[in-house]
């Protein structure tokens, strides 16, 4: 299994769903639709964003 890293590639903002796509095998697109999905139904998923975007390291 790969690390937790934002990938330098396949990214569109910040890479946390490409990083999240590759830790888990998924498309990154199925993530950003359920990062999509869960940011309308309420809650957190943005500040979660936002978490991980500082709290991941960048892949080298």
């Amino acid at each position: 299994m790969r690390p937790l890293a934002r990938p330098r590639h396949n990214r569109l903002v910040a890479g946390v769903c490409a990083g999240l796509a590759e830790r888990f095998g998924l498309t990154p697109w199925t993530v950003r639709l359920i990062f999509l999905v869960c940011c309308l139904a309420g809650g957190a998923p943005f500040l979660i964003y936002l978490a991980l975007w500082v709290l991941l390291p960048q892949e080298p």
